[in-house]
């Protein structure tokens, strides 16, 4: 089962098609990489998008 991370002020924001778009603050306190390609990932996976 996977921890629940609360969502805090500066976690997201909303792009101009509507979507959240989470944070690299996001991404650093649930403490890992899913591997989806994410804009703002601290973890440089986004960086090997082909």
């Amino acid at each position: 089962m996977k921890k629940i991370i609360p969502i805090e002020e500066g976690d997201f924001y909303l792009t101009p098609q509507g979507y959240k778009c989470f944070t690299e603050q996001y991404h650093l306190k649930r403490g890992y990489c899913c591997e989806s390609h994410c804009k703002h990932c601290p973890y440089g996976y986004n960086k090997k998008r082909i």
